[in-house]
C-alpha cells in the first residue's frame, strides 16, 4: 500500500498492447463520444449515437467498450493518467517531494478542479457498480490517500479514514452541491481541506 512510486495501475481498456488498427477504431470511437459530449451533454450520449457519429455499427461501440459505463471510463483515462502521473511523479505540491499533507490537499482540489470541468462524465462512470467502487482509477487514488495519511503519521483505521475522504470528492455529490444546492466550487475545496486537517489533526481549529 505503501509503494507509490509504482507503475500505473491500468485503467480501463488499457490491459494488453493494441495492434495499430485496434487503437485507431478506439481514438475514432473516443473522438466521436468527446464531440458528442460537448455538442449534447453527457446525458444525450449514447452508444447508438456514438456508433452513428463514428460511421460504424453499434455492435462495434460494444465489443470495444462493453456498455456506456465503460465508454465513459475510457474518456477520463487521459484525465487520470495524468492526474495519476503528476501526484506520483510530478513536481510539488502534488508530487512527492511536498509535505503528505500538503500533498494531500493538493490531491483533493486537483480532483476537484477535475470534477467541475469534467464532471458530467465522471458521474456517468461512476454510476456504474462496476466501476464506482472497484474501478482501477479509484484503487489508486484510494492508494494515493492511505499512503500519504500514513506518513502523515495518522492513527486508527487508516483504510477507512482514505474512503471517507475520497467520498467527498466523488462527482455525483460535488455536482448535487455545486448544481442543487448553490455551493460554490471554492467552497467544497475549502471544506475538503478542513476535514484533511481534522483527520490529520493539524491546522488552526483542531483539537
Amino acid at each position: 500500500m505503501r509503494d507509490v512510486n509504482s507503475p500505473l495501475i491500468p485503467l480501463v481498456d488499457a490491459e494488453i498492447p493494441e495492434r495499430c488498427d485496434a487503437a485507431r477504431n478506439r481514438k475514432l470511437l473516443l473522438d466521436a463520444a468527446a464531440d458528442l459530449v460537448a455538442e449534447r451533454g453527457v446525458d444525450a450520449v449514447t452508444m447508438e449515437a456514438v456508433a452513428a457519429k463514428a460511421g460504424v455499427g453499434k455492435g462495434t461501440v460494444f465489443r470495444r467498450f462493453g456498455s456506456r459505463s465503460g465508454l465513459m471510463n475510457a474518456l477520463l483515462d487521459h484525465t487520470e493518467r495524468e492526474l495519476q502521473h503528476a501526484f506520483m511523479f510530478g513536481p510539488p505540491p502534488l508530487g512527492p517531494d511536498a509535505p503528505p499533507l500538503v500533498r494531500l490537499i493538493a490531491f483533493g482540489r486537483a480532483r476537484l478542479d477535475m470534477v467541475t470541468v469534467q464532471g458530467d462524465v465522471l458521474r456517468a462512470a461512476e454510476g456504474s457498480p462496476e466501476f464506482r467502487y472497484s474501478g482501477p482509477a479509484r484503487a489508486v487514488s484510494l492508494r494515493h490517500i492511505v499512503t500519504l495519511l500514513h506518513d502523515a503519521g495518522v492513527d486508527g483505521d487508516v483504510d477507512l479514514l482514505a474512503v471517507v475522504l475520497l467520498a467527498a470528492l466523488e462527482a455525483g455529490l460535488v455536482l448535487h452541491q455545486i448544481r442543487a444546492l448553490g455551493i460554490s466550487p471554492e467552497r467544497i475545496a475549502d471544506n475538503w481541506e478542513d476535514l484533511a486537517h481534522r483527520i490529520t489533526r493539524t491546522g488552526p481549529g483542531v483539537p
